[in-house]
């Protein structure tokens, strides 16, 4: 049983199965760069998708998601291997195709009850995303733990988790995106993943020769153990920011007078689909929810969690985007002539 605020619901699950590639995939040990080695980077990232049901489509969503992951590993092969600890803690993924995690659930709860807990911190994520005996650890486990629930309304949620050292935020967007389109039918992915961890790995010290430090790598240093977690959780903040019609219009008057008009709602925050550049909330690009605000305005809220004293500076520099001075206003209005 899970609530949210005053919300309860039962969530009902099959046990745990794994999926491996739909192909064979090759054996062998890669080692992850010396960026990925870092402490900061050795554990488990959530992730909670929420999606509508649509007419017409009665495909079973866990039956094709699962599916779908299995065609996926086969260009993703690494993540259907598991994580070894070599000499010095280095770590590299030992390609044995074991698979991924794979939860199938349903719950007796629709996707219009959860309101506003669709933002974080999400208060039943244990419900959506179950821990699984002995998969936490970081050596020797699976990389990734999928959690298919069936909602009553015909809508579906799909939580995702993995270890930060195998994918940055880029990455996981990446291996998902070729995920939903394997699931659409795709034969294969558009973007075919590309292993070059090699280029972020130092040489080796030998007799002939020696590489001096010339940096001091500050990220390698022993951390201050906070409650168990790397990150100091107790002090971070969540909040969600709507964006709506306003808003992007607020935003877009930032921009030169160039690229204002010609500029689609998702570029002026986000600064184009992974081109690089910062956007007005940089960092959380393709983290949103499409949500409706109290006034019924259709927008997204992108969640952003950091520590209280940030998140009061970041709340303000917001205001100053989406809610321009008359001096602004007149400023754009100006341009525009």
């Amino acid at each position: 049983m899970a609530s949210s605020s005053a919300l309860q619901f039962t969530v009902r699950r099959n046990p745990a199965v794994l999926v491996p590639p739909a192909a064979p995939t090759p054996r062998e040990l890669k080692r992850l760069s010396d960026i990925d080695d870092q402490e900061g980077l050795r554990f488990q990232l959530p992730l909670i998708h929420f999606f509508r049901r649509h007419d017409g489509q009665d495909d079973d969503p866990a039956l094709v998601i699962r599916g779908a992951i299995a065609a996926a590993l086969v260009h993703y092969y690494p993540f259907a291997g598991r994580l070894r600890e070599l000499e010095g803690r280095k770590l590299a993924v030992d390609c044995t195709g074991e698979g991924v995690l794979f939860v199938e659930a349903d719950s007796d709860v629709r996707l219009d009850q959860f309101d506003a807990a669709l933002g974080p911190p999400f208060p039943c994520l244990d419900e959506l995303l179950f821990d699984v005996p002995g998969s936490s650890g970081i050596l020797d486990s699976p990389l990734l733990l999928f959690q298919v629930t069936r909602l009553a309304c015909g809508g579906f949620v799909m939580a995702v988790r993995i270890q930060h050292t195998m994918a940055d935020g880029a990455g996981i967007v990446q291996l998902l995106g070729a995920i939903a389109e394997l699931a659409r039918g795709a034969p294969e992915p558009t973007v075919w993943p590309v292993w070059a961890r090699q280029l972020l790995r130092a040489p080796p010290l030998d007799d002939d020769v020696l590489l001096p430090p010339r940096f001091a790598h500050r990220e390698y240093d022993e951390v201050m153990d906070m409650n168990g977690a790397i990150v100091p959780f107790d002090f971070m903040v969540h909040r969600s920011f709507f964006i709506g019609r306003r808003e992007i219009s607020a935003i877009r008057s930032h921009l030169p007078p160039a690229l204002r008009r010609g500029a689609t709602n998702f570029e002026p925050v986000y600064a184009g689909p992974a081109k690089g550049g910062v956007g007005a909330i940089p960092g959380v690009a393709s983290f949103f929810i499409a949500v409706r605000n109290d006034m019924g305005e259709e927008g997204i809220a992108v969640p952003v969690c950091m520590p209280g004293p940030t998140m009061d500076k970041f709340v303000e520099e917001m205001g100053k985007l989406t809610h321009p001075t008359l001096a602004d206003t007149f400023q754009t209005l100006r341009s525009a002539i």
